[in-house]
């Protein structure tokens, strides 16, 4: 099936505009916050007393923690990252009519075993992607392409890692140009979104540069993986054992276990 990218963006950013897509915003959100503070008070716990008060005069979200408790909080913020993204494929993948809940059952539901596989499977996409962007950049968005439903076949399909990435890739096929379009979508919003963080460093707002590029980014990106969503739902169920029609509008319910 080809993919019909307008549809896909238009009911994404129809997703993010319901009670899931809210607590899913508010979700990235907190995580945000909490991975960039925790960062900081790493940095500023490691660094000699006389070069962390001058750092810490320009660094926005600090936490009066020792360097050892913020790496352990980052690798906390990193860990439940990797939940939450489990539960924003189950949530975002589910019919549109379901979007008005969200159940305990996205977090809980084989959470240990998905969670593991989008730690590792998430190392492997992000080294082969980054070194397909050093090589020549076209390797790099077409591997990202071709993986950018990973998250989706760990969350929503119940596949382990290498699973996933060849389901992955499966979907992606025949569609690779216009996924490209949004991997170049997301480079476009992290730019963006890094070029008002720096003006509002350089004007010496540290805080606020670091809250309003964790608002503006959680915004942007959840739509972003609504439209995923929304494009995972048409291929996934015009392939093999799908249901083989438009699902955009109401899809399968993506929150039942695999059999």
């Amino acid at each position: 099936m080809a993919l019909q990218l307008g549809q896909a963006v238009s009911d994404g950013i129809g997703r993010l505009l319901t009670k899931t897509g809210g607590i899913l915003l508010a979700g990235l959100l907190a995580i945000q916050l909490v991975t960039q503070a925790a960062v900081n008070t790493a940095v500023i716990g490691y660094l000699p007393p006389e070069v962390a008060g001058q750092f810490g005069q320009s660094a926005g979200l600090v936490l009066p923690l020792s360097g050892e408790v913020g790496l352990a909080l980052l690798a906390a913020a990193v860990l439940a990252s990797s939940v939450y993204f489990v539960a924003l494929s189950r949530a975002l993948a589910r019919p549109a009519r379901e979007l008005s809940s969200f159940p305990a059952a996205l977090l809980t539901r084989r959470v240990g075993r998905a969670t593991l596989s989008m730690v590792v499977g998430g190392f492997v996409v992000s080294i082969a992607v980054t070194l397909g962007f050093a090589a020549l950049f076209f390797p790099g968005v077409f591997l990202a392409a071709s993986f950018l439903f990973f998250t989706f076949a760990v969350g929503v399909e119940d596949e382990g890692t290498i699973g996933a990435l060849k389901r992955s890739w499966a979907l992606a096929r025949g569609n690779r140009l216009k996924l490209a379009l949004l991997v170049v979508l997301s480079g476009g919003i992290g730019g963006t979104v890094g070029a008002v963080g720096s003006l509002l460093d350089l004007a010496g707002l540290a805080l606020a540069s670091e809250v309003a590029v964790s608002v503006v980014t959680s915004v942007l990106f959840t739509a972003l993986y609504g439209v995923i969503a929304a494009a995972y739902l048409q291929l996934r169920d015009d392939s093999p054992g799908g249901s083989g029609g438009s699902v955009t509008a109401d899809p399968i319910d993506a929150s039942t276990p695999k059999l």
